[in-house]
């Protein structure tokens, strides 16, 4: 089997798919421009990895209350200091980094909804 998307129920919908767009690189693949709004993003290699949707009548996680540990969206960065810097002036808040001995460089944020992102510029990548 091969790994589709990862799906979250959002309150902020539009807010957060030109987000995502505009300073992840993500593009929409697939919108549908009625209840449920489902909104399918593909990062730059034309993966789909996310699906965004607003149902307001089921749970919608709060991310802020959540620990990033519990779940988090990881990217892959050339330079991850560069977009923690760049993302920051954005609306993003810093959570926490990690620079490993092999020259892995990982960084942990919120995206402006609270939602944990990882940035991962690998010594060497999977």
């Amino acid at each position: 089997m091969t790994f589709e998307h990862f799906a979250l129920n959002v309150a902020h919908l539009q807010d957060m798919v030109d987000w995502y767009q505009e300073h992840i690189g993500l593009k929409v693949v697939k919108q549908l421009n009625r209840p449920p709004f489902m909104t399918f993003l593909a990062d730059s290699a034309d993966r789909i990895v996310l699906e965004l949707y607003h149902r307001p009548e089921h749970k919608m996680t709060d991310f802020k209350k959540e620990h990033h540990i519990t779940f988090h969206i990881a990217f892959i960065s050339v330079n991850a200091q560069q977009d923690k810097e760049r993302l920051q002036k954005v609306g993003c808040s810093f959570i926490e980094e990690a620079k490993k001995d092999d020259g892995t460089h990982l960084v942990m944020l919120r995206d402006p909804w609270g939602l944990p992102l990882q940035l991962c510029q690998r010594a060497t990548p999977f």
